[in-house]
């Protein structure tokens, strides 16, 4: 295993390569607040078969904030930035969560560099998350706001985490037909994403086929990775 720093704009974003040095390349991009420990499981499986590399998104895991506020198009720049310094492309792309996200921004700049592309629970806009999820997500935010009053460090970072699922992504659905990837859209059948928001993404992207892990919600490839890889390995090995 390899990692470190590399920069990007103002930020130091981490990263760690693993698996065989000649294989075709997957990189891995977390969710919301979440860190590339998200993907162990799926690290661990499949550094047999690819060069696995796992990114901490600016302002999670190890990575540093850089100025300004966090951004989903942002970090499909830093996302950029990465690839180009290791000139890993053409490459294999699996987004969660807002790492999903992340991965449709940066498709849209820059889809010739993906060979497949793999949206996991991702959304298009905000009200693309089941209300019951995304209500208090919004309540909290706004009590934030104003905590940092009382602790402005905790506040702060809460706050731009929150911001990410309050005011981003906004992709129209008409530029997902710009997405020419082959791309598999994932998603648990217990996911808090809406049934008909996936059904929306996977009918808008030209290339696309959709999986849904019975039983699985939002997380099921850390809870459930023996149902999870094996679809995105068998994704992967298709022509």
């Amino acid at each position: 295993m390899k990692e470190g720093f590399i920069p990007s704009g103002s930020a130091n974003i981490h990263y760690e390569i693993h698996g065989e040095e000649n294989s075709e390349v997957l990189v891995l991009i977390h969710g919301n607040s979440g860190n590339l420990h998200y993907f162990d499981e799926q690290i661990n499986y499949f550094k047999k078969d690819y060069k696995i590399l796992a990114l901490d998104s600016r302002g999670h895991g190890e990575s540093t904030f850089g100025k300004g506020n966090l951004s989903l198009t942002v970090m499909a720049d830093d996302l950029y930035n990465i690839i180009m310094s290791f000139g890993f492309y053409p490459f294999n792309l699996l987004g969660f969560s807002d790492g999903a996200s992340i991965a449709m921004y940066f498709a849209l700049k820059h889809c010739p560099l993906i060979k497949k592309l793999i949206l996991y629970g991702g959304n298009i806009n905000p009200w693309g998350v089941k209300l019951s999820f995304q209500l208090p997500v919004f309540i909290s935010y706004q009590i934030n706001r104003f905590a940092s009053y009382l602790n402005p460090q905790m506040a702060n970072l809460n706050r731009e985490y929150l911001g990410l699922m309050v005011n981003e992504p906004y992709i129209p659905e008409e530029d997902l037909k710009k997405i020419t990837a082959d791309t598999l859209v994932i998603v648990g059948s217990k996911d808090l994403i809406r049934k008909s928001h996936t059904k929306k993404i996977f009918e808008n992207l030209p290339n696309a086929k959709m999986t849904v892990i019975q039983g699985g919600d939002h997380f099921c490839s850390k809870k459930m990775p023996e149902k999870f890889n094996p679809e995105v390995e068998k994704f992967l090995k298709t022509p």
